[in-house]
């Protein structure tokens, strides 16, 4: 029996102190989606694609001589959950970098811990802006790169001369439609002539809401969409405008918040025409974008599609291992140094770079819903380079985010002073 006890014992013993190995023998990347509640038809496919850039470059040999071991946690569409898991994967799993969130209320809720522990996230949806930390890399788009482009075209290229700002309650549509709206009303168009609208996540009942943007078109003037609703509550949505028979020719709608993914789960015969603004589409006809979509319906099967978050994430992935090769670590400080200047070939024909103030150089692409879920690309720019703060709000006109040079995420330029709090974390 003592033998016995003595044998299971060092059984332990030694599987622990193999884990202990394994684990000093990688590197670990937290991913920070979630895999259940109102945003999971967002973020699972983030959570894939994470597991497939980690699986491609463990192929290639890894980083720093060992492999990468993915960390995946489920936040579940629960915002204070976002605090919790960041410091469960920074303190307990001893993550050297988190790739996640998709809302801005998650990426705020995980922010306080990032910069108490010093952790490093790539954050890679669109958003607010209005934000910039050091311990964050915002891959996705800030409103110069989608939302003031896509109201542009609106205007410019549709004729639009009424707006319906619809969005999901959070700080991600409000703040965009504050900023949208500051700049309608800088090309002319009077408040009278903005709707807006919010509703909570999961929303269901559209009809109302449908019926109060058509009634905004009753004097005959051309009435535009800028969607900002987030998640599941867009195929309600979308649903209400086919059911009382509205078509882009008659109020087109552009989301900021609907791609390839969402699409995949709506009949989509009464959607054609209406657009969407982001930096990637699926459908990019450039030879390394038909090459990742090869790989990644080889692992996910045919019908599994792309989007823009996902090449945020490519991006993102492959400029931090870039880094880490540089610094010859994965130390979060030196390899945020490292990030400064990174280069990568995005999906769409130009090249991504980081920028000082933690977002990059992206184009902005504007794409029309086909029958088959795909996107038509109708309109494409140069890089276009992120901006943490607009110029059409007056407290953020004077800011900027330097922290290559001047080490500030928000420095006044009149002042020429650093502002140490931001309010808005």
């Amino acid at each position: 029996m003592n033998f016995l006890k003595s044998s299971l014992y060092g059984s332990v013993v030694f599987a622990a102190l193999a884990n202990a190995a394994f684990a000093a023998d990688t590197i670990k990347v937290g991913v920070l989606h979630s895999l259940s509640g109102t945003m999971a038809i967002s973020e699972t496919t983030l959570k894939d694609t994470m597991l497939m850039l980690i699986d491609q470059q463990n192929a290639r040999g890894g980083l720093l001589g060992k492999q990468i071991e993915a960390v995946v946690v489920d936040p579940a569409s629960d915002w204070p959950l976002f605090a919790e898991k960041t410091r469960e994967l920074l303190t307990v799993q001893d993550v050297d970098v988190i790739f996640g969130s998709w809302t801005s209320v998650s990426r705020k809720s995980a922010l306080p811990v990032l910069e108490e522990l010093n952790g490093l996230m790539f954050y890679p949806v669109q958003y607010e802006g209005e934000e910039s930390s050091k311990n964050v890399f915002y891959t996705g788009a800030a409103p110069n790169q989608q939302a003031i482009p896509a109201t542009d075209y609106f205007l410019e290229e549709l004729g639009v001369e009424k707006f319906a700002l619809l969005g999901t309650d959070y700080v991600y549509p409000r703040t965009t439609n504050n900023i949208l709206e500051s700049y309608l009303k800088s090309k002319g168009i009077p408040q009278e002539d903005i709707f807006v609208n919010y509703t909570p996540f999961g929303h269901s009942d559209w009809s109302k809401i449908v019926a109060d943007v058509v009634a905004l078109g009753a004097d005959g003037k051309k009435v535009g969409v800028i969607s900002t609703i987030n998640g599941d509550a867009n195929i309600g949505f979308y649903k209400e405008l086919a059911a009382a028979g509205i078509s882009a020719d008659d109020i087109p709608v552009v989301a900021f918040s609907v791609g390839e993914e969402e699409l995949s789960g709506l009949d989509t015969s009464n959607l054609v025409g209406h657009l969407a603004a982001w930096n990637y589409f699926q459908s990019a006809d450039v030879e390394a974008n038909a090459t990742w979509v090869k790989e990644w319906k080889a692992r996910m099967g045919e019908e599994r599609v792309t989007n823009d978050p996902m090449e945020a994430h490519y991006i993102g992935f492959n400029m931090w291992v870039n880094a880490v090769e540089q610094a010859g670590s994965s130390d979060v400080d030196a390899v945020r140094s490292a990030m400064y200047g990174q280069e990568y070939p995005n999906l769409t024909g130009g090249t991504a770079v980081m920028l000082p103030n933690h977002h990059l150089a992206k184009p902005v692409l504007i794409g029309e819903i086909q029958a088959d879920g795909q996107f038509d690309i109708i309109s494409q720019t140069e890089e276009v380079p992120g901006d943490a703060w607009t110029d059409f709000l007056p407290d953020s006109a004077v800011l900027m985010s330097d922290w290559k040079d001047l080490g500030c995420g928000m420095y006044n330029t009149e002042t020429k002073t650093c502002v140490q709090i931001q309010s808005n974390y």
